[in-house]
């Protein structure tokens, strides 16, 4: 009898420590990705800000380009293993038409996020 009970409850203990490992809940899921919807659609408001043209959003990924003039700027939105959501953006092409352009975008994402 004793033995049985030992077994039901190390059973008990493997399935509790596989839920612990299981997903998120819908709930706390929906959390997540509510936060990164938000970071998103501020980094992509943010670029419009500064007078960019979107040419290219993969939310999936998390990269968007804009492009003004001969100025392409990209925009990287990831989830860091801590749960924070981090946007950077980073100018290529004719960056001497507007040497400040990438740094403006970061600014105007920080306050959207700020809000």
């Amino acid at each position: 009898m004793r033995t049985a009970i030992a077994r039901i409850a190390a059973i008990a203990a493997v399935l509790a420590l596989l839920a612990a490992c299981a997903e998120p809940s819908p709930y706390a899921q929906s959390l997540i990705h509510g936060r990164y919807d938000h970071a998103w659609n501020n980094a992509i408001d943010a670029m419009k800000d500064e007078g960019l043209r979107i040419s290219m959003a993969d939310l999936a990924g998390g990269r968007i380009e804009g492009r003004r003039g001969g100025i392409t700027v990209t925009g990287t939105v990831v989830t860091r293993s801590s749960g924070s959501i981090r946007a950077d953006f980073v100018a290529s092409g004719a960056v001497s038409e507007d040497p400040g352009l990438a740094e403006r975008v970061q600014k105007r994402y920080e306050e959207r996020m700020a809000k």
